[in-house]
């Protein structure tokens, strides 16, 4: 059977960002200084935007999309929404499956959702030089290709086994005008801090925070930017769930589940923030965020106040964490490889409203393989995350006979992860858990909260 795509118009892209904050059963905790007391927008204008502050503290529940962002994702947007015949037919499931292909992207992945927004807000600040961090890749991709767009010049630290591992995503972002450096580097101070104690450290999401919050905080010049975790980024991931409702709406159906991978969090709120009203109202679905078991984030973290980044740069944020000095293992998903999480996802994973399961390595690769032999689409190493629990999802419905209605983010396609498919083919790639000493080891330096 031939898959149903289902389209939006470009007048349906959506007009406003959702903002959860309005709706959340609680409000979200404040981010904290050094000194244990909230921290204040003037706190954070060293290395932000005036309205990306504005945005993160917001309560408002919508936030106007400004007309220069709209012309730009007319780009890419409104993306597909996919109903998978195929995958359903291969898998002899009564569940219909549905997802939304953000690989549409010029960047190939849902980050330049936020980074065209951020790139726009600190274009008109003044601002002339962007720093940020990337693990996989995909989001360093988005804010060069975001950066070039609007004329900035962008560095971004890359976390040195997926620099190594993605060297075509590297040469992407070259392309596009960024500079690229393996972190940690001996250009900052918390690189050279690391690589002191540990000279062949594989880097992680975390260090490279740390190496790009420094130079931003430097340099007047220049602004730090985010691909996830901050309530602004997953505010302006919101268009992913917006057209989502509205694309379903058009063909009559409605989710009984939804998957999304889970790093640091955009991907989940992106999608599953718009649909929170209506589980509130007591609509009966289930949001389920998918991380890596090699980084079990949600499923093995703590709640409480850590830092964002390595060294202790970031505002401490009250979300499930590994520990910030926590060295997760080089899986080739790279984006999911944060010891952190969303403050919003946290709050709302520890009040029960959303689940997250983890999974193995090795299982989200086969299931990435059987879905592109079904689909075509040669899914993103942190996309198979959310195709694998769909896929289990599907076949439980296929021993108990439910009918149900499977919905995931596809965040981005595989073109560039291929290495990781022919390690997987070849047998070659393992599954990489972490002991529990180790977890509980990072866990003790979680800072002391005093004030």
């Amino acid at each position: 059977m031939v898959n149903t795509k289902i389209l939006l118009d470009e007048a349906e892209i959506p007009t406003h960002w959702y903002n959860v904050i309005a709706d959340m059963p609680n409000p979200p905790a404040p981010y904290l200084g050094p000194d244990g007391k909230p921290v204040t927008p003037e706190m954070m204008s060293a290395i932000f935007a005036p309205e990306l502050i504005e945005q993160e503290m917001s309560t408002q529940r919508w936030i106007q999309i400004p007309q220069e962002v709209r012309e730009i994702l007319k780009l890419w947007r409104p993306s597909p929404l996919y109903r998978a015949h195929r995958l359903e037919t291969v898998l002899n499931t009564p569940a219909k499956i549905y997802y939304k292909y953000e690989g549409v992207s010029p960047a190939g992945s849902h980050k330049p959702n936020s980074a065209v927004a951020q790139a726009y807000y600190n274009k008109i600040a003044g601002i002339k030089r962007l720093t940020t961090e990337t693990g996989a890749g995909q989001w360093g991709s988005a804010l060069s290709l975001a950066g070039n767009l609007f004329g900035l010049e962008v560095r971004v630290y890359m976390v040195k086994v997926s620099y190594e591992q993605k060297p075509f995503r590297r040469s992407m972002m070259q392309t596009w005008g960024a500079e690229v450096l393996p972190s940690p580097s001996n250009l900052t101070q918390a690189g050279q801090q690391i690589l002191s104690h540990d000279p062949n450290c594989p880097g992680s999401l975390g260090i490279a925070i740390s190496e790009a919050v420094e130079e931003a905080a430097s340099r007047r010049d220049t602004n730090y930017t985010l691909g996830s975790v901050l309530n602004h980024v997953l505010l302006h991931q919101t268009v992913i769930g917006l057209e989502t409702r509205k694309q379903l709406e058009k063909v009559g159906d409605y989710p009984d589940v939804i998957f999304a991978p889970c790093g640091g969090g955009s991907n989940v709120g992106g999608m599953m923030f718009p649909f929170l009203a209506d589980k509130a109202a007591g609509k009966a679905i289930r949001l389920v965020a998918v991380e890596p078991t090699s980084c079990p984030t949600l499923t093995r973290g703590q709640f409480a106040y850590d830092y964002g980044d390595s060294v202790g740069l970031t505002p401490l944020i009250l979300m499930y964490t590994l520990g910030h000095d926590f060295v997760p293992p080089g899986i080739h998903a790279g984006g999911l490889r944060y010891h952190g999480d969303s403050a919003l996802v946290s709050q709302l994973y520890h009040e029960g409203i959303l689940e997250a399961i983890a999974v193995p390595q090795l299982a989200t690769f086969k299931a990435g393989v059987l879905f592109s032999k079904a689909e075509g689409i040669i899914p993103a190493p942190e996309s198979n995350h959310a195709i694998c629990a769909a896929i289990d999802e599907a076949l439980r419905c296929k021993t108990s006979g439910e009918q149900k209605t499977i919905l995931f983010t596809l965040s981005g396609h595989g073109h560039f992860d291929m290495l990781a498919y022919d390690k997987y083919l070849s047998g070659e790639l393992v599954d990489q858990d972490y002991p529990e000493e180790i977890l509980q080891a990072a866990l003790q330096n979680l800072p002391k909260i005093h004030g």
